[in-house]
């Protein structure tokens, strides 16, 4: 019987992996399951004879594949991948998938959760603003990005969007503005929902130039990664802008100066929050059980990120 182990620091919700051993079941596979883990050592040991793996945010490294002596695919439930060591994945001749589009309405709601916060003012009881009317900017327009621009426009909002790769005719037939650059993205925008992966390209791309460009009352919602994120220069629009907000779903290496500096203008969720709803887990999990099974029995290498 093939083995699949669900190995997860941050554990799916219980109806996540009570769907996710159905389906397996019912193909005759084994669930191998290792939940808040605390010591390397202990998944390094569960993955020892496994044929598929499922991961969350947890780390996939060079250590673990060549520990993993029977895997031949690691799916990382979401569409984030920055936690897979997709060389040695190659180099141990084993397939890494995401599961794209299974998060997006969780992250988008979050993004647009987290806007409403910052209009509000953090619900100090104060007068705050709306975001009808305002202008949203999608940095990227992937599956997270189209579910915001729908939501925002639920809002009322009108809603443009950057991203060099998806064509402007496909932008636009979902009733959203494309633009020609970032830099007339966040220019023109109020609130700007970030959805950029973290690569060597985007790391620390977001930085002062283009946030103090940002009209007034200017909010960046960051629910993708922090390391895109030039913390430094985030820090210099703080002390020079009183109306800049920043809200996201990880905190940056900055948090506490933010806090002891600029109380009232930010906002950050305890842990990486942006598919933690019970819909999300079971979306990505049972996506991530039927992806294992279908590569294993047929070859099926769609959503193959290495």
């Amino acid at each position: 019987m093939k083995k699949v182990l669900v190995a997860t620091e941050k554990p799916f919700a219980p109806a996540a992996v009570a769907q996710i051993k159905e389906v397996l079941d019912k193909a005759n596979y084994e669930l191998v399951l290792l939940e808040k883990y605390t010591d390397k050592e202990e998944l390094l040991k569960a993955v020892e004879d496994v044929d598929g793996m499922i991961v969350r945010s947890d780390k996939v490294t060079k250590e673990v594949i060549d520990a993993a002596k029977n895997l031949k695919i690691v799916i990382r439930a979401g569409a984030g991948y920055d936690n897979l060591d997709l060389e040695a994945c190659t180099a141990g001749n084993v397939v890494a998938m995401n599961t794209p589009g299974q998060n997006s309405n969780a992250v988008a709601e979050l993004a647009l959760g987290m806007a409403v916060m910052m209009a509000r003012g953090n619900y100090n009881g104060k007068a705050g603003t709306e975001l009808r009317y305002k202008k949203i900017g999608i940095h990227a327009y992937g599956n997270v990005g189209r579910y915001v621009a729908e939501i925002a426009k639920g809002f009322g909002m009108e809603v443009l969007a950057f991203d060099p790769f998806v064509d402007a005719e496909t932008i636009k037939k979902d009733g959203v503005t494309p633009v020609a650059s970032v830099e007339e993205l966040y220019s023109t925008c109020q609130y700007i929902s970030l959805h950029i992966p973290s690569n060597d390209k985007t790391k620390k791309s977001i930085g002062f130039d283009l946030l103090n460009s940002m009209p007034k009352g200017a909010t960046l919602v960051n629910t993708a990664r922090k390391e895109v994120i030039n913390e430094e220069e985030l820090l210099k629009v703080f002390a020079e802008r009183d109306d800049f907000r920043y809200v996201s779903d990880i905190a940056p290496e900055c948090k506490d100066e933010i806090a002891e500096k600029f109380e009232g203008k930010f906002f950050f969720t305890p842990k990486k929050m942006g598919a933690q709803t019970a819909e999300a887990n079971i979306n990505a999990g049972v996506a991530g059980a039927n992806q294992i099974i279908d590569f294993i029995e047929n070859g099926n290498t769609t959503f193959k990120v290495n």
